[in-house]
């Protein structure tokens, strides 16, 4: 194989760190901060009135929280606030200098919309649009912990997040604030919802790294630190050792790159009497150009978050053990570049896979299944209770869900209750069937499994039933494709910035907290 290249490429400098978090124990109304965010709820006329033409519109209402704010504007902050446009509308943000009336210089109002239909993902995602609007403050003091202060924790840190490490410069004017005070809480709640959004932001950095800085070695040396660091024992196989225990797919995809491919793997003991075994597997291709089977150059540039996946497992082990978890969750993720080269697979290739069964190579560019193939058989071998397996995986998923929406299979029952975990944190998610009569379009003339379809239809599907071959006998499992929902390419909204999202980690903690709960 060709050497590293030696050309000079960018390092990473400092991260921006998030906020210093603590709960504030006395009056947000006297609290000395650069900033004071209050929530707003839409107001709502009654049916017959709202009816009549002409009639005012509602004035909006305080949320909880904001009690001791509101008696320091002599109780007609919402009034004042209706009168500079406030309506309330969720993640609006209206600011008001408050001329000595409390103690922090400016007040932010952040819509929530209609009361009735709040939840605590409109509340991480008003928190979200109220840190980025207070970028460059010192110190902010937020109420929205009395309405949920979780979700107030986890929406400010993510909606501040900011990836900088590789500017010549940091621009302190898009910094998030360096310490946020919530009120209506405690400080364990504050730690934990901390930890949550820290797993988000450390598989964010993972994907906005670019890939002539994060390749499999830079990725499992990363993952190994990370691991190290919360305690995980670690374990990593170099290009040498995956190709002696007989990992074909790993191997195959990254034969055609002088980065040579890893499998790392992360484990969680899950304290003293761990609940139940969970394997969770996340691709870790760290650049696709689609290999022999080339990609087009548009848009090429988002293939740097086609780790997304191993992003968010790795994130996802290391909150386990952080938080203490009754699971034992051990994270099997398989890296490599999928380059073409002299040395790259080809169309036609028979790959045999770890655990001897063999896969035809239709397309280079579907090498996401090959790698995780042989990663979901070794998880296997662990006799887990569940499995996870994660990847930004198919092109077909945006088109038939869009860019937010994860598509979701696998065994029925254990798919749905991720697939509901998925909704419920705001990630968003959709089961999707497995139909048996697309099996058959994945039959090789050659080998035991095609690695495609002939057939354009049901792609998603299809990659969905490939993976199946690989997932241990009785096994409950599921498949995430967050092909469109790990990489943002618009424009800043909410709790999610431009870039790495961060999905699935939270809905991975949430089946993670559930099965630590129910089994």
């Amino acid at each position: 194989m060709p050497s590293q290249p030696s050309s000079p490429q960018a390092t990473p400098g400092p991260a921006t760190p998030a906020p210093q978090l603590r709960a504030l124990s006395g009056s947000a109304a006297t609290a000395e901060a650069d900033a004071l965010v209050v929530g707003l709820y839409a107001g709502e006329n009654g049916a017959d009135e709202a009816a009549k033409e002409g009639a005012p519109k509602p004035a909006p209402v305080l949320a909880p929280g904001a009690d001791d704010v509101d008696a320091a504007f002599g109780g007609e902050l919402a009034a004042l606030l209706a009168t500079v446009g406030a309506t309330g509308k969720a993640e609006q943000v209206v600011k008001l200098p408050t001329r000595g009336a409390v103690s922090a210089p400016l007040l932010l109002a952040v819509g929530l919309g209609k009361a009735a239909e709040a939840n605590d993902d409109v509340v991480r995602r008003a928190a979200g649009s109220a840190a980025r609007a207070l970028a460059g403050s010192a110190h902010v003091v937020s109420t929205l912990g009395a309405v949920d202060a979780g979700a107030a924790v986890q929406g400010a840190v993510l909606g501040g997040y900011v990836f900088d490490e590789f500017r010549s410069r940091a621009d302190s004017s898009s910094a998030p604030a360096a310490l946020l005070e919530v009120t209506g809480t405690d400080e364990e709640t504050v730690r934990r919802a901390g930890l949550v959004a820290d797993a988000v932001r450390t598989a964010r950095d993972l994907v906005n790294t670019p890939p002539s800085a994060l390749y499999p070695e830079t990725f499992a040396a990363r993952a190994v630190a990370l691991g190290e660091d919360a305690g995980l024992t670690v374990e990593v196989l170099d290009d040498t050792e995956l190709r002696e225990g007989g990992y074909g797919g790993i191997t195959g995809v990254g034969q055609g790159s002088s980065r040579g491919p890893r499998l790392v793997r992360l484990s969680w003991t899950g304290g003293a009497s761990p609940r139940a075994k969970v394997a969770l597997v996340g691709k870790g291709i760290t650049f696709d150009t689609g290999g022999i089977s080339i990609k087009p150059a548009a848009n090429m540039d988002h293939m740097t978050s086609d780790m997304g996946g191993a992003a968010a497992v790795i994130a996802a082990t290391v909150l386990a053990a952080r938080l203490e978890l009754p699971v034992a969750v051990t994270a099997t993720v398989p890296m490599a570049e999928n380059m073409p080269s002299d040395t790259a697979y080809r169309p036609g290739d028979v790959l045999t896979m770890y655990g001897g069964k063999t896969v035809e190579v239709l397309n280079t560019d579907a090498e996401g299944r090959l790698v995780l193939g042989d990663a979901m058989v070794r998880a296997g071998e662990d006799s887990p209770d569940y499995l996870i397996e994660t990847s930004t995986l198919t092109g077909a998923q945006l088109v038939a869900l869009g860019g937010r929406t994860a598509g979701i299979m696998g065994a029925a029952e254990f798919r749905d209750r991720v697939t509901a975990h998925a909704i419920a944190t705001g990630e968003d998610g959709w089961a999707m069937p497995l139909p048996e009569y697309l099996r058959a379009d994945l039959d090789s003339r050659v080998a035991d499994i095609a690695n495609v379809t002939g057939n354009r239809f049901g792609g998603m599907l299809a990659a969905g039933l490939f993976l199946r071959e690989f997932v241990p006998a009785g096994v409950p499992w599921a498949h995430i494709d967050v092909a469109g929902p790990a990489f943002n390419t618009g424009g800043a909204r909410g709790y999610t910035t431009k870039g790495g999202t961060g999905v699935p980690v939270r809905t991975i903690h949430a089946v993670l907290e559930d099965i630590a709960a129910n089994g």
